[in-house]
């Protein structure tokens, strides 16, 4: 006899059902889910499984590191996330920023290296379940997808720049994009062929089992073809570099000692590791999400990948995200629910037990080809085209992360980002859409004269709208376009008329522009006339006590009504009829 949960039936309530959202699912799982998560879990492992090995070496671990980091963060993800095909692990831009981070400080010292891996991944941790208990997920909006594209092209850049040295068969051990690319062009008379050639070789594996194969996971093809060239042929005695021997087991669970003077350090990199893992991962849980017509929760999705970082840094590994490539494998196999990531883990878990053997002959080379595949995958010329055709201030930012990364790095360009992302911000809010509005033939309601030349105005009326909250950075900009408006109508100005429903706050300096402005009309002649909010400028005349000073003697509750009342003061009355 089979049992079959319901989650409509039997589903946990309270804090913990609230604080892990996916325990409901897992507790309700339905039996018709499990084939399509079976077929996905196993379909999402054999893409991690190259990946993990290739964003190890990329992070600068041995390449168990990078399975270690693939199970225990997607138990943690299948308990706390919202999203149902997200898939949690290595990510190449985490890799590489984690790299940049630590390399400088450990010195060498592969111990150290590896204790700094940790904390700085449990820090990351921390600082998102943080982030989260203040609802801070809207941090996610907060870097623009041109913003963010750019900097990732700076960092497929910069990952490919690392993987040449691989490519060729020798070291190179100068930091930064253009520094690598001149040691590379000295050093090019020292190739090793056979390295090139297992290099080459595995990326046109890659390139012709997407194409041939598509079915099937690139990566893995490419790996495992590389892998049994070299032990067939014993290449790794003509001098290919290979990963040698890999421990068997599962990961030990710890948390190391490290300098504290290091600790300062760590914290600043980790506020900038978790600020872009969360941003791309949100947007990859963002896509699937649309695709598959279901919303998750923002942060209860920061605080989901929170936990999951900490589960890797317990596992002595690295920082991780939202994985593009694996979600994408996972959605593309038809996985359901959460319990395709659980069986990835398991799966990988099962490799690290029986079957890390053959893992010791994989080749380096190949590994840099592969990480190369993939920073090809995250390079966006797409958008930069149509923002190219669209907005070329976007386009120009977009730009201007990407000469980031390539002028300082790729972890102090966190700060690049952030500074462009401020001033868009600060651009957008202090200097929004400023219009006069009129009637259009053919169209209802009002529009910008500026953008419809058959628009029409009546004499004596402006219609005035200004598209933001009137505050302290952006009160004298409005002051001056209205002005403008003012100065343009002509002196025969009787309203001005301010549409105040675009206005969704008003604090105590643009208040204040507000009234300059309605006595710098009566000085002309003319009066401040509002419509919209009617109750929430009344209320912030009671809260704030300044009912001595009105802002308008006449306010309307639409521009409709505010015009009909305009029209009707020009309309002569009939004898004995009411006021207007």
């Amino acid at each position: 006899m089979s049992i079959e949960f319901d989650v409509t039936t039997a589903p946990p309530t309270g804090r913990l059902a609230r604080l892990m959202p996916g325990l409901p699912v897992l507790l309700g799982y339905r039996r018709a889910d499990l084939s399509h998560d079976l077929i996905a879990g196993l379909s999402v492992a054999a893409v991690a499984l190259p990946v993990g090995v290739a964003y190890a070496q990329l992070a600068g671990f041995n390449p168990v590191v990078g399975l270690y980091a693939s199970i225990l963060p997607l138990l943690a993800y299948a308990l706390f996330g919202t999203s149902r095909q997200l898939i949690v692990g290595p990510d190449a831009a985490t890799a590489a920023l984690l790299a940049a981070a630590i390399a400088p400080l450990a010195n060498g010292d592969p111990a150290l290296y590896l204790s700094l891996s940790v904390v700085l991944t449990l820090l990351t941790g921390l600082y998102l379940i943080g982030a989260s208990f203040l609802r801070l997920g809207a941090l996610a909006d907060f870097l623009s997808r041109p913003i963010l594209v750019g900097y990732l092209n700076g960092i497929a850049l910069y990952i490919m720049a690392g993987q040449l040295g691989k490519l060729f068969g020798f070291p190179v051990d100068a930091q930064g994009i253009v520094p690598k690319l001149i040691e590379v062009a000295a050093q090019i008379g020292r190739t090793h062929w056979p390295t090139l050639a297992v290099g080459v070789g595995t990326y046109l594996v890659l390139l012709l089992s997407k194409r041939l194969l598509p079915r099937l996971p690139a990566a893995l093809v490419a790996l495992i073809a590389a892998t049994l060239a070299v032990a067939l042929f014993r290449l790794d005695a003509l001098g290919v570099a290979v990963v040698g021997a890999v421990p068997a087991g599962l990961p030990t669970l710890a948390i190391p000692l490290i300098p504290p003077h290091l600790l300062d350090d760590l914290a600043g990199a980790a506020a900038g590791l978790a600020l872009i893992s969360f941003t791309s991962t949100m947007l990859t849980a963002r896509s699937f999400a649309a695709r598959n017509h279901y919303d998750i929760q923002v942060d209860k999705e920061m605080a989901a990948l929170g936990v999951s970082n900490i589960a890797a840094g317990l596992s002595q590994s690295f920082a991780i995200a939202g994985a593009d490539s694996r979600t994408a494998m996972n959605d593309a196999a038809g996985g359901r629910t959460q319990v395709a990531g659980l069986v990835a883990a398991g799966s990988i878990a099962l490799v690290l037990l029986f079957l890390t053997g053959p893992l010791r002959y994989v080749p380096i080379a190949a590994l840099g080809a592969v990480l190369i595949s993939a920073s090809v995958s995250l390079i966006n010329l797409k958008t930069l085209r149509v923002l190219q055709r669209v907005d070329r201030v976007e386009l120009a930012l977009a730009v201007l992360a990407t000469l980031g990364v390539i002028w300082v790095g790729a972890l102090k360009a966190i700060l690049i980002v952030v500074a462009l992302a401020l001033l868009r911000f600060v651009q957008l809010s202090a200097r929004p859409r400023a219009e006069v509005l009129g009637k259009v033939p053919g169209l209802s309601g009002f529009h910008s004269i500026a953008r419809h030349a058959d628009a029409h105005t009546e004499p004596g009326l402006v219609l005035f709208r200004f598209n933001a909250p009137l505050v302290f950075f952006n009160a004298p900009y409005f002051k001056q376009q209205a002005l403008a408006a003012v100065h343009a109508s002509g002196p025969g100005l009787k309203w001005f008329v301010l549409d105040a429903v675009p206005m969704t706050g008003i604090d105590y300096t643009g208040y204040t522009e507000l009234l300059e402005l309605a006595e710098a009309l009566r000085r002309q002649g003319a009066e401040l006339v509002l419509a919209g909010r009617m109750t929430e400028i009344a209320q912030l005349r009671e809260s704030k006590g300044l009912d001595e000073r009105p802002l308008a003697e006449r306010h309307f509750p639409t521009l409709r009504a505010t015009r009909k009342a305009w029209l009707a003061t020009k309309t002569p009355q009939p004898i004995g009829a009411p006021p207007a």
